[in-house]
């Protein structure tokens, strides 16, 4: 009768669980690695506008780190010059001028040298976008030695910027401010 009652009893246990453990490689990309994709942008874009959205996508898509990757291009005027928002990936921004003299980005347009801050709270020039963002660099754009725009990059991470994210930025600057050289 156990036997009869074995084979006429549904199965309560379920088949062994398989443990498929599987091992994911994560590759971090390394600022460094995207100086060939930004040469190639050069080639593809067919405007200064082009440029500029394709290497904010790379920087923003690449490198998980930049929260928030933009543009801001100096715009002339009698009264004051002001950087007006480009081309950018991230949240919505309120800050869509900014007169040079005012914020980080200002700071990085009228000196015309790259900023780099590793604790924005700690920075009385930081002009709040975001109560998430810790760190910023601003890399200023030339085009016929003269700073014409900028490049500015928000994060998350407190120093998030070192030397290789530096070299990219400014590479990616200078990128466009070649082009802009070429086309105008």
């Amino acid at each position: 009768m156990t036997a009869a009652l074995t084979t006429s009893m549904p199965q309560l246990l379920s088949p062994p669980l398989l443990c498929s453990t599987t091992f994911m490689t994560t590759t971090q990309t390394k600022p460094t690695d995207l100086l060939p994709a930004l040469d190639s942008l050069v080639i593809s874009s067919r405007s200064a506008d082009d440029l500029m959205k394709g290497i904010v996508a790379l920087l923003h898509e690449k490198l998980t780190r930049y929260n928030w990757v933009g543009f801001y291009m100096i715009e002339r005027d009698a009264d004051r010059d002001m950087l007006v928002l480009g081309p950018f990936k991230g949240t919505m921004t309120p800050h869509t001028r900014i007169p040079l003299n005012q914020g980080i980005c200002g700071a990085a347009a009228s000196s015309g040298k790259t900023v780099v801050v590793d604790d924005v709270n700690a920075d009385s020039r930081y002009l709040a976008c975001s109560v998430e963002t810790k760190s910023e660099i601003v890399v200023p754009v030339f085009a016929h030695g003269k700073v014409v725009g900028e490049l500015d990059i928000d994060s998350h991470f407190l120093a998030a910027f070192g030397p290789e994210d530096r070299t990219l930025c400014e590479r990616a600057a200078e990128v466009l401010g070649k082009f802009l050289e070429r086309h105008s």
